[in-house]
């Protein structure tokens, strides 16, 4: 294992991440992050910009009594000194931040340092060294984060240099190199890092993702000799987002022999990853490299009927290694391997007639909008069907549903169903906020008796889509429905011209499941 200080995993999610459009973070939001990140073993959380708003004062201030780290240092960001301005006063909140570490953020192209700024080349370098050394002579540990670095190395290369030289001699013990407007490529990038690292300074990177290479690009920086590297998880940022640290990380370890995490933590970057999104209330990116829930979903049956045979020949590693898993789809592409090592998942043992049964009634299906790989508890139940072991736990007679609007405006749905459970005949009504939870209410209330299990269950997502717009309002509709019962979940699909009717036989579906798969 390295030395604890070799190489930095520095995460700025918490003030980078928290830039992205859509990103809205509570105190209590990014004390759960920083929880998360520290459990995935980072080296550093930036926490936040204390002196710039007062969410983040609270954030460094509670972080002191609430925030237990074991492996991460917090690390608060701030500017250098005004131009003109008095360093004790315009660095006060970075010195009564409770930080331990300082990453201060310094312009190093001219343009910036003359146009944006206003000032001269000189008062520049010398915000630089006073805020520095301020911090350095009050115990802190800094990093300086030099801005548009690439852009200003490319524009004045001897400037750009002596931002850095001066940060390091002031006493920075890393310089970042930040690739602010994410244009730069990874080759011309790799090359100015080398020429920097050549100067003997302690180098890191900091990338955004405009052109899509900020992993790439993080990547070549360290193969040139960085050895801190900045990211955020999952990609968060403005514009296109800053380098994905989880996919950063993931590749040092797997694919390029370097341990950058503690021991074993490289399996919780699944979990971190959805964790995190599940907190930032952002949906999780199912084609993520990594750690998605598609990264190593295989769905062609030539793709499959090799994975049987070797799971290595169409995945670049073992999903486990970050705590993911792999997933073969079923669709109108699946072969037979596909169905053999579903089935085998889920503890059936369908024979060769059964297989091609199932190919073929998936090929069908399909062909009028139905889609398994979305709805994998319909799949199982139309696997059982064909090896004869699908449950009946009711059969319906009628069903019907009655929408009203009363002269008030209000909207009212109310739903009948009859069905034949336990040797008797069952009427049973039910009432909602639309016709399918209407319905839902019916079903429920006509099974609970025979069924108590059923009280547990819950409707937690209803998705409507239209796969054949050729008839307007008359088109083909697939319904999915995700449910739960507190302990797992499970998706069911139906396809009808009337979406009720599609939405009833994903409903039926949703609590054959459920009883089939209940606790005894």
């Amino acid at each position: 294992m390295h030395p604890p200080d070799a190489f930095h995993v520095y995460d700025t999610t918490l003030r980078d991440g928290a830039q992205g459009e859509g990103m809205s973070l509570s105190v209590n939001d990014k004390l759960a992050i920083a929880r998360h990140l520290d459990d995935l073993g980072v080296g550093f959380i930036e926490g936040g910009w204390p002196g710039a708003n007062p969410k983040d004062a609270e954030f460094f201030r509670r972080a002191q009594s609430e925030l237990v780290l074991k492996t991460a240092q917090l690390t608060a960001f701030g500017s250098t000194r005004r131009a003109g301005g008095d360093v004790v006063a315009d660095l006060a909140h970075l010195r009564e931040s409770g930080a331990r570490v300082v990453t201060l953020v310094a312009k190093s192209d001219v343009r910036h340092v003359e146009r944006a700024l206003r000032t001269t080349r000189e008062e520049n370098l010398a915000m630089v060294r006073d805020s520095v050394a301020h911090l350095k002579a009050e115990g802190q540990r800094v990093f300086l984060d030099a801005e548009h670095f690439f852009d200003g190395y490319v524009t004045d290369p001897a400037y750009a240099l002596e931002v850095l030289r001066v940060a390091t001699e002031a006493g920075a013990d890393v310089v970042a190199l930040c690739d602010t407007n994410g244009g730069m490529l990874p080759r011309r990038l790799a090359e100015i890092v080398h020429e920097v690292v050549g100067t003997g300074m302690r180098v890191g990177i900091h990338a955004h993702n405009d052109t899509s290479c900020a992993v790439a690009n993080s990547l070549a920086a360290i193969d040139a000799g960085a050895t801190h590297v900045q990211g955020t998880a999952n990609g968060y940022g403005e514009r296109s987002g800053n380098a994905d640290l989880f996919s950063v990380v993931a590749a040092l370890e797997d694919k390029l022999g370097r341990q950058v995490l503690p021991d074993g933590r490289l399996a919780e970057l699944g979990r971190v990853a959805h964790a995190v999104a599940e907190v930032a209330n952002i949906a999780p990116d199912a084609h993520q490299p990594w750690v998605g829930t598609s990264a190593f979903a295989h769905k062609a049956g030539l793709h499959v009927s090799a994975i049987k045979a070797d799971p290595d020949l169409y995945q670049h590693t073992d999903p486990a290694v970050v705590g993911n898993d792999m997933r073969l789809l079923v669709s109108e592409l699946a072969g037979r391997a596909t169905i053999e090592l579903k089935g085998k998942a889920i503890g059936l043992e369908p024979d060769a007639g059964a297989v091609g049964r199932v190919i073929d009634r998936v090929k069908e299906l399909e062909s009028v909008g139905y889609s398994f790989e979305a709805a994998e508890a319909s799949f199982e139940l139309l696997l059982r069907e064909e090896m004869g072991q699908r449950p009946s736990y009711f059969d319906l007679e009628s069903w019907r549903v009655i929408v009203e609007r009363r002269a008030d405006g209000q909207v009212v749905s109310e739903a009948t169903v009859k069905l034949h459970a336990g040797g008797e005949r069952i009427v049973a009504t039910g009432e909602g906020n639309g016709p399918v939870n209407a319905l839902d209410n019916a079903l429920r209330s006509a099974l609970e008796r025979l069924y108590p299990y059923l009280a547990s269950l819950e409707l937690v997502d209803y998705k409507v889509r239209i796969v054949s717009g050729a008839h307007g309002t008359a088109a083909v509709t697939r319904v999915l429905v995700e449910t739960s019962d507190g302990v797992t979940e499970w998706s069911t699909v139906g396809v009808h011209e009337n979406v009720i009717a599609a939405s009833w036989q994903a409903l039926e579906e949703a609590y054959t499941t459920g009883l089939l798969h209940r606790a005894d």
